[in-house]
């Protein structure tokens, strides 16, 4: 997650319009526009917007379902899986790896979050060469981390 911010070298003014969005990765699954089915799972960026209440910055609401407690120990690594739901995950602790079928991965580290997406559509099912993602511990340190459901409609 990163936030649009202005350098040191800009005045007050200008470094408050500035604090105006978030950027946060999005793990989804695109359509295929030959076939309609469900393609390989990847990344892009969301930009959020943020508005200013008196020098706190934050988003409009965004409506969750419920959340959950994760933990997963060194050398933790899934199988190859889709999300399924769209669900928020901060890392509070360690590093998460999701690797993806092209072989990119993005490490996320305690503080890190981003938004897993990734689904089949209701007529599919799922292909162990071509859908989802893989999630690996990576290093000494338990991964800890918060699963919050999103609402989409």
């Amino acid at each position: 997650m990163t936030f649009k911010m202005a350098t040191d070298s800009d005045d007050t003014n200008n470094r408050t319009e500035h604090l105006n969005t978030i950027t946060l990765p999005v793990l989804h699954s695109p359509i295929n526009e030959k076939d309609n089915k469900t393609d390989r799972s990847l990344f892009t960026d969301q930009l959020l917007s943020l508005d200013d209440y008196n020098g706190l910055f934050i988003t409009p609401r965004i409506d969750a379902l419920n959340f959950r407690h994760r933990m997963s120990e060194p050398n933790y690594v899934s199988d190859w899986h889709v999300a399924g739901d769209a669900t928020l995950i901060i890392i509070r602790s360690g590093v998460l790896r999701i690797g993806l079928r092209n072989g990119d991965h993005r490490d996320f580290n305690a503080g890190d979050m981003f938004v897993a997406k990734d689904h089949l559509q209701d007529d599919e099912e799922f292909d162990s060469e071509k859908h989802g993602h893989t999630a690996a511990v990576i290093g000494n340190e338990v991964l800890t981390a918060v699963h919050i459901k999103l609402f989409e409609s």
